[in-house]
Protein backbone atom coordinates (compact mmCIF):
# COMPACT_ATOMS: atom_id res chain seq x y z
CA UNK A 1 0.00 0.00 0.00
CA UNK A 2 2.82 2.44 0.83
CA UNK A 3 4.40 1.87 -2.60
CA UNK A 4 1.05 2.36 -4.34
CA UNK A 5 0.51 5.58 -2.42
CA UNK A 6 3.98 6.80 -3.39
CA UNK A 7 3.17 6.32 -7.07
CA UNK A 8 -0.22 8.00 -6.58
CA UNK A 9 1.60 11.01 -5.10
CA UNK A 10 4.21 11.04 -7.86
CA UNK A 11 1.57 10.91 -10.59
CA UNK A 12 -0.81 13.33 -8.78
CA UNK A 13 -3.72 10.94 -9.13
CA UNK A 14 -6.50 13.52 -8.42
CA UNK A 15 -5.22 15.76 -11.23
CA UNK A 16 -5.72 12.88 -13.65
CA UNK A 17 -9.46 13.59 -13.67
CA UNK A 18 -8.80 16.96 -15.33
CA UNK A 19 -7.44 15.22 -18.45
CA UNK A 20 -10.35 13.44 -20.24
CA UNK A 21 -12.26 16.70 -20.56
CA UNK A 22 -9.54 18.10 -22.83
CA UNK A 23 -10.22 15.55 -25.56
CA UNK A 24 -13.98 15.47 -24.98
CA UNK A 25 -14.40 19.24 -25.16
CA UNK A 26 -12.07 19.32 -28.17
CA UNK A 27 -14.24 16.77 -29.94
CA UNK A 28 -17.36 18.77 -29.03
CA UNK A 29 -15.88 21.88 -30.63
CA UNK A 30 -15.82 20.12 -34.01
CA UNK A 31 -19.50 19.17 -33.81
CA UNK A 32 -18.69 15.46 -34.21
CA UNK A 33 -19.95 12.99 -31.60
CA UNK A 34 -17.27 11.19 -29.56
CA UNK A 35 -16.18 7.91 -31.13
CA UNK A 36 -13.60 5.17 -30.65
CA UNK A 37 -10.83 7.52 -31.81
CA UNK A 38 -11.85 9.95 -29.09
CA UNK A 39 -11.25 7.20 -26.53
CA UNK A 40 -7.79 6.62 -28.01
CA UNK A 41 -7.11 10.36 -27.72
CA UNK A 42 -8.16 10.28 -24.06
CA UNK A 43 -5.82 7.35 -23.44
CA UNK A 44 -3.00 9.19 -25.18
CA UNK A 45 -3.67 12.33 -23.13
CA UNK A 46 -3.66 10.39 -19.86
CA UNK A 47 -0.34 8.76 -20.70
CA UNK A 48 1.34 11.99 -21.77
CA UNK A 49 0.00 13.86 -18.74
CA UNK A 50 1.31 11.24 -16.34
CA UNK A 51 4.62 11.15 -18.21
CA UNK A 52 4.89 14.86 -17.44
CA UNK A 53 4.14 14.28 -13.75
CA UNK A 54 6.84 11.61 -13.39
CA UNK A 55 9.37 13.63 -15.39
CA UNK A 56 8.58 16.74 -13.36
CA UNK A 57 9.59 15.09 -10.09
CA UNK A 58 12.65 13.50 -11.69
CA UNK A 59 13.83 16.88 -12.94
CA UNK A 60 13.04 18.60 -9.61
CA UNK A 61 14.45 15.91 -7.30
CA UNK A 62 17.23 18.11 -5.91
CA UNK A 63 14.95 21.11 -5.42
CA UNK A 64 12.31 18.91 -3.76
CA UNK A 65 14.95 17.48 -1.42
CA UNK A 66 15.28 20.98 0.05
CA UNK A 67 11.71 22.26 -0.20
CA UNK A 68 9.54 19.11 -0.23
CA UNK A 69 11.51 16.27 1.35
CA UNK A 70 8.29 14.30 1.83
CA UNK A 71 7.84 13.85 -1.95
CA UNK A 72 8.29 10.27 -3.25
CA UNK A 73 11.75 10.75 -4.80
CA UNK A 74 13.62 12.70 -2.09
CA UNK A 75 12.04 10.53 0.60
CA UNK A 76 13.41 7.42 -1.14
CA UNK A 77 10.03 5.76 -1.63
CA UNK A 78 10.57 5.77 -5.41
CA UNK A 79 13.95 5.66 -7.13
CA UNK A 80 14.73 8.46 -9.61
CA UNK A 81 15.56 5.88 -12.28
CA UNK A 82 12.08 4.37 -11.87
CA UNK A 83 10.43 7.77 -12.32
CA UNK A 84 12.45 8.46 -15.47
CA UNK A 85 11.68 5.01 -16.88
CA UNK A 86 7.98 5.59 -16.20
CA UNK A 87 8.11 8.95 -18.00
CA UNK A 88 9.72 7.34 -21.05
CA UNK A 89 7.30 4.40 -21.12
CA UNK A 90 4.24 6.61 -20.68
CA UNK A 91 5.39 8.95 -23.45
CA UNK A 92 5.87 6.01 -25.83
CA UNK A 93 2.44 4.64 -24.91
CA UNK A 94 0.81 8.04 -25.44
CA UNK A 95 2.30 8.42 -28.90
CA UNK A 96 1.36 4.84 -29.82
CA UNK A 97 -2.27 5.44 -28.82
CA UNK A 98 -2.33 8.68 -30.82
CA UNK A 99 -0.96 6.83 -33.84
CA UNK A 100 -3.78 4.30 -33.51
CA UNK A 101 -6.24 7.21 -33.60
CA UNK A 102 -4.88 8.32 -36.98
CA UNK A 103 -2.32 10.62 -38.54
CA UNK A 104 -4.07 13.89 -37.56
CA UNK A 105 -4.00 12.82 -33.91
CA UNK A 106 -0.32 11.85 -34.04
CA UNK A 107 0.45 15.17 -35.74
CA UNK A 108 -0.84 16.91 -32.60
CA UNK A 109 0.42 14.37 -30.03
CA UNK A 110 4.05 14.60 -31.18
CA UNK A 111 4.45 18.34 -30.47
CA UNK A 112 2.42 17.84 -27.28
CA UNK A 113 4.92 15.25 -26.03
CA UNK A 114 7.81 17.50 -27.06
CA UNK A 115 6.26 20.41 -25.15
CA UNK A 116 5.84 18.28 -22.01
CA UNK A 117 9.50 17.22 -22.06
CA UNK A 118 10.74 20.71 -22.92
CA UNK A 119 8.76 22.20 -20.05
CA UNK A 120 10.01 19.75 -17.44
CA UNK A 121 13.64 19.67 -18.54
CA UNK A 122 14.32 23.21 -19.74
CA UNK A 123 11.48 25.75 -19.63
CA UNK A 124 9.85 25.32 -16.24
CA UNK A 125 11.95 27.90 -14.38
CA UNK A 126 12.14 30.37 -17.24
CA UNK A 127 9.65 33.07 -18.29
CA UNK A 128 8.51 30.68 -21.04
CA UNK A 129 7.40 28.07 -18.52
CA UNK A 130 3.75 29.14 -18.07
CA UNK A 131 3.40 29.67 -21.83
CA UNK A 132 4.70 26.15 -22.48
CA UNK A 133 2.27 24.66 -19.98
CA UNK A 134 -0.60 26.61 -21.56
CA UNK A 135 0.45 25.35 -24.98
CA UNK A 136 0.46 21.77 -23.70
CA UNK A 137 -3.11 22.04 -22.41
CA UNK A 138 -4.25 23.68 -25.63
CA UNK A 139 -2.61 20.95 -27.71
CA UNK A 140 -4.27 18.30 -25.56
CA UNK A 141 -7.62 19.91 -26.39
CA UNK A 142 -6.74 19.90 -30.09
CA UNK A 143 -5.73 16.23 -29.83
CA UNK A 144 -9.35 15.32 -29.10
CA UNK A 145 -10.54 17.36 -32.04
CA UNK A 146 -7.96 15.88 -34.42
CA UNK A 147 -8.61 12.29 -33.36
CA UNK A 148 -12.40 12.59 -33.51
CA UNK A 149 -12.87 14.54 -36.72
CA UNK A 150 -9.47 14.77 -38.40
CA UNK A 151 -9.44 18.55 -38.11
CA UNK A 152 -8.63 21.13 -35.45
CA UNK A 153 -9.62 24.56 -36.81
CA UNK A 154 -13.00 24.68 -35.05
CA UNK A 155 -11.34 23.87 -31.72
CA UNK A 156 -8.72 26.65 -31.86
CA UNK A 157 -10.83 29.29 -30.03
CA UNK A 158 -11.72 26.95 -27.15
CA UNK A 159 -8.11 25.74 -27.00
CA UNK A 160 -7.06 29.38 -26.53
CA UNK A 161 -9.52 29.78 -23.64
CA UNK A 162 -8.33 26.60 -21.97
CA UNK A 163 -4.72 27.63 -22.49
CA UNK A 164 -5.37 31.03 -20.91
CA UNK A 165 -6.74 29.35 -17.80
CA UNK A 166 -3.69 27.08 -17.63
CA UNK A 167 -1.37 30.05 -18.08
CA UNK A 168 -2.98 31.71 -15.04
CA UNK A 169 -2.76 28.60 -12.85
CA UNK A 170 0.86 27.92 -13.80
CA UNK A 171 1.86 31.51 -13.09
CA UNK A 172 0.43 31.20 -9.57
CA UNK A 173 2.09 27.82 -9.06
CA UNK A 174 5.57 29.27 -9.55
CA UNK A 175 5.36 30.72 -6.03
CA UNK A 176 3.42 27.98 -4.27
CA UNK A 177 6.32 27.03 -1.97
CA UNK A 178 7.43 30.61 -1.23
CA UNK A 179 4.26 32.72 -1.46
CA UNK A 180 4.77 36.42 -0.84
CA UNK A 181 3.17 38.02 -3.92
CA UNK A 182 -0.46 39.02 -4.46
CA UNK A 183 0.02 39.89 -8.14
CA UNK A 184 -0.16 36.36 -9.67
CA UNK A 185 -3.40 35.36 -7.88
CA UNK A 186 -4.91 38.77 -8.67
CA UNK A 187 -4.06 38.34 -12.35
CA UNK A 188 -5.45 34.80 -12.26
CA UNK A 189 -8.64 36.09 -10.64
CA UNK A 190 -9.07 38.65 -13.43
CA UNK A 191 -8.44 35.98 -16.07
CA UNK A 192 -11.03 33.72 -14.43
CA UNK A 193 -13.63 36.49 -14.45
CA UNK A 194 -12.98 37.18 -18.14
CA UNK A 195 -13.07 33.50 -19.12
CA UNK A 196 -16.26 32.92 -17.16
CA UNK A 197 -17.96 35.77 -18.96
CA UNK A 198 -16.80 34.61 -22.39
CA UNK A 199 -17.90 31.02 -21.81
CA UNK A 200 -21.24 32.01 -20.29
CA UNK A 201 -22.06 34.19 -23.30
CA UNK A 202 -21.66 31.28 -25.70
CA UNK A 203 -20.71 31.48 -29.34
CA UNK A 204 -22.24 33.93 -31.81
CA UNK A 205 -24.62 32.29 -34.21
CA UNK A 206 -23.13 31.76 -37.65
CA UNK A 207 -24.59 34.00 -40.33
CA UNK A 208 -26.44 36.24 -37.87
CA UNK A 209 -28.18 39.13 -39.54
CA UNK A 210 -26.89 42.66 -39.36
CA UNK A 211 -29.74 44.65 -40.87
CA UNK A 212 -32.59 46.50 -39.16
CA UNK A 213 -34.98 44.37 -37.19
CA UNK A 214 -32.53 41.51 -36.66
CA UNK A 215 -31.39 42.38 -33.12
CA UNK A 216 -34.41 40.88 -31.39
CA UNK A 217 -34.24 37.79 -33.59
CA UNK A 218 -30.53 37.29 -32.82
CA UNK A 219 -31.05 37.40 -29.04
CA UNK A 220 -31.79 33.75 -28.21
CA UNK A 221 -34.06 32.80 -25.36
CA UNK A 222 -32.41 30.93 -22.51
CA UNK A 223 -32.48 27.26 -23.44
CA UNK A 224 -31.61 24.19 -21.40
CA UNK A 225 -28.18 24.12 -23.04
CA UNK A 226 -27.75 27.81 -22.28
CA UNK A 227 -28.72 27.32 -18.64
CA UNK A 228 -26.24 24.43 -18.40
CA UNK A 229 -23.49 26.56 -19.93
CA UNK A 230 -24.13 29.43 -17.51
CA UNK A 231 -24.25 27.07 -14.51
CA UNK A 232 -20.96 25.46 -15.49
CA UNK A 233 -19.34 28.85 -16.10
CA UNK A 234 -20.48 29.84 -12.61
CA UNK A 235 -19.05 26.63 -11.14
CA UNK A 236 -15.75 27.37 -12.87
CA UNK A 237 -15.68 30.92 -11.52
CA UNK A 238 -16.43 29.78 -7.96
CA UNK A 239 -13.97 26.88 -7.98
CA UNK A 240 -11.05 28.99 -9.18
CA UNK A 241 -12.04 32.45 -8.00
CA UNK A 242 -12.46 31.89 -4.28
CA UNK A 243 -8.99 30.43 -3.59
CA UNK A 244 -7.40 33.00 -5.92
CA UNK A 245 -9.05 35.78 -3.88
CA UNK A 246 -7.85 34.27 -0.60
CA UNK A 247 -4.29 33.99 -1.93
CA UNK A 248 -4.40 37.57 -3.18
CA UNK A 249 -5.42 38.80 0.27
CA UNK A 250 -2.87 36.61 2.05
CA UNK A 251 -0.19 35.23 -0.31
CA UNK A 252 1.17 32.72 2.18
CA UNK A 253 2.50 29.37 0.88
CA UNK A 254 -0.51 27.36 2.19
CA UNK A 255 -3.08 29.69 0.59
CA UNK A 256 -1.05 29.92 -2.61
CA UNK A 257 -0.98 26.12 -2.78
CA UNK A 258 -4.75 26.05 -2.25
CA UNK A 259 -5.12 28.55 -5.08
CA UNK A 260 -3.12 26.29 -7.37
CA UNK A 261 -5.23 23.30 -6.34
CA UNK A 262 -8.42 25.27 -6.93
CA UNK A 263 -7.20 26.35 -10.35
CA UNK A 264 -6.41 22.77 -11.32
CA UNK A 265 -9.80 21.52 -10.14
CA UNK A 266 -11.53 24.38 -11.99
CA UNK A 267 -10.23 22.95 -15.26
CA UNK A 268 -13.05 20.38 -15.19
CA UNK A 269 -16.02 22.79 -15.03
CA UNK A 270 -14.28 24.97 -17.64
CA UNK A 271 -13.97 21.99 -20.00
CA UNK A 272 -17.60 21.11 -19.34
CA UNK A 273 -18.67 24.70 -20.00
CA UNK A 274 -16.74 24.69 -23.29
CA UNK A 275 -18.53 21.49 -24.34
CA UNK A 276 -21.90 23.02 -23.42
CA UNK A 277 -20.91 26.16 -25.33
CA UNK A 278 -20.42 23.95 -28.40
CA UNK A 279 -23.92 22.49 -27.95
CA UNK A 280 -22.77 19.12 -26.58
CA UNK A 281 -24.84 19.01 -23.40
CA UNK A 282 -24.42 15.28 -22.70
CA UNK A 283 -20.64 15.55 -23.13
CA UNK A 284 -20.65 18.55 -20.78
CA UNK A 285 -22.50 16.58 -18.10
CA UNK A 286 -20.11 13.63 -18.51
CA UNK A 287 -17.09 15.93 -18.04
CA UNK A 288 -18.65 17.68 -15.05
CA UNK A 289 -19.25 14.29 -13.39
CA UNK A 290 -15.48 13.87 -13.09
CA UNK A 291 -15.21 16.80 -10.65
CA UNK A 292 -16.62 15.10 -7.51
CA UNK A 293 -14.52 11.99 -8.19
CA UNK A 294 -11.35 14.04 -8.41
CA UNK A 295 -12.35 15.99 -5.30
CA UNK A 296 -12.78 12.75 -3.35
CA UNK A 297 -9.29 11.52 -4.27
CA UNK A 298 -7.81 14.96 -3.54
CA UNK A 299 -8.67 14.41 0.12
CA UNK A 300 -6.25 11.48 0.15
CA UNK A 301 -3.50 12.56 -2.25
CA UNK A 302 -2.32 16.12 -2.93
CA UNK A 303 -3.31 17.47 -6.34
CA UNK A 304 -0.15 19.64 -6.54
Amino acid sequence: MSRSRAWAELLRLPALFTVPGDALSGAAATGVAPNSRTLLAIGSSLCLYEAGMALNDWADREEDAAERPHRPLPSGRIQPSSALAAACALTAAGLALAARAGRPALTVAAPLAATVWAYDLALKHTPAGPVAMAAARGLDHLLGAAATSGRTREALPSAALLGTHTLAVTTVSRRETQGGSSLPPLAALAATALLSRLVARGRAAAGAGTGPGTAAHDRPALTLDGALRIALAGAYAATAGRPYAHAALNPSPPLTQRAVGGGIRATIPLQAALAARAGAGLTAVAIAALAPIGRRYARKVSIT
